[in-house]
């Protein structure tokens, strides 16, 4: 594949009025969102309800990737056709995370990094293989008094950039998420210097390492005080500080910006995208979204591991995706959530 078709398939990714799906939750993860429902996490159950999302009717109208599992990538549904063919019939991109998760960084105590990178290259010929088309990396940044360092925030700048640079020579499109996580109490103006430094040295790395910025997705956090902050900021200020540090450090190459959920609530990612889209003019990048938890909350609750219960399912995750979709345009208001109850 040449850098043309890696190229084509980021603008894909983030084509207007669609964006991804993450569900790449570890084994560990998914087990707890399972729990959560009284289900018993097994290779079925989780296979029934990756099934469930992939096969929704319309989802490939505001879905255009998938990130998924080592394990999910691997399976088929209960008819024997591979996940990732499902979902190329779809007209949908098939992903994989391909980290090998955030481990303790030597030397900077309560700092982690990013570990997957030895043996990467043999592991990505093997994705192309089974139908992938992106990757995702994805690197953890805790803020408290004291921390990040930058010996972390250059640590992880550099492991993304060398994933980045190894998933284009397989062809394959990168998925780059520095996440500067939502816990803690910092106030938005702390999330704000964080996630600048954070955004300026990833740059900085990928452009040392020759990676085609027009052929990569950039992941980040949106910039909002942490959980435990006092003063929570409006739907609008989050979305005008983002905008701002957004304008500040990505270079106009990078074909979209898919923001992560991070915590926040299902309609409270879809509020802020939405008011991104609709204040903010003249971006030069697509503003889209790449959420697990803020896509898959609502559909999970309605399933609860029943049969019976997958429709319901489907259409609680095919209204977040339209919500979404139309969250791309600014075109949501928070009353179309009550339109649909």
């Amino acid at each position: 594949m040449t850098n043309l078709d890696i190229i084509a398939n980021a603008a894909r990714m983030v084509a207007p009025g669609k964006g991804i799906l993450a569900a790449d939750e570890s084994t560990g993860t998914i087990e707890k969102r399972l729990h959560s429902i009284d289900v018993v996490s097994t290779e079925d159950s989780r296979r029934d309800y990756r099934g469930l999302l992939f096969t929704t009717p319309g989802v490939g109208d505001h879905i255009s990737g998938v990130i998924l599992y080592d394990e999910t990538l691997r399976q088929a549904g209960a008819d024997g056709v591979p996940f990732s063919k499902v979902l190329w019939d779809n007209g949908i991109l098939p992903g994989i995370k391909v980290d090998a998760g955030a481990k303790e960084l030597a030397g900077c105590p309560g700092e982690k990094v990013t570990e997957g990178l030895d043996g990467l290259r043999e592991r990505l010929a093997e994705y192309v293989e089974l139908g992938a088309a992106f990757t995702k990396w994805r690197a953890v940044i805790d803020i408290s008094a004291d921390i990040p360092s930058r010996a972390c925030l250059q640590a992880n700048a550099h492991a993304l950039a060398r994933y980045a640079a190894l998933s284009q020579e397989a062809g394959l499109v990168p998925i780059v998420e520095p996440e500067v996580l939502m816990d803690g109490g910092h106030d938005i103006e702390r999330c704000r210097e964080v996630t600048e430094l954070a955004l300026e040295l990833t740059f900085r790395e990928l452009f040392n390492q020759n990676v085609v910025l027009e052929g990569m997705v950039l992941k980040p956090n949106m910039v909002l005080a942490g959980k435990k902050c006092a003063r929570q900021n409006s739907v609008d200020d989050v979305a005008a500080m983002t905008v701002k540090v957004l304008r500040r450090q990505v270079p106009a190459a990078v074909p979209g910006i898919a923001f992560l959920s991070g915590g926040q609530s299902e309609v409270e990612a879809t509020a802020h995208l939405n008011a991104m889209n609709k204040n903010a003019a003249d971006l030069p990048w697509q503003l889209s979204f790449s959420y697990g938890r803020a896509l898959q909350a609502s559909a999970l609750q309605a399933w609860r591991g029943e049969a019976g219960n997958v429709p319901a399912a489907q259409a609680a995750l095919a209204h977040r995706a339209k919500m979404n979709g139309l969250a791309r345009r600014g075109g949501y208001r928070v009353e179309m959530e009550k339109d649909a109850a």
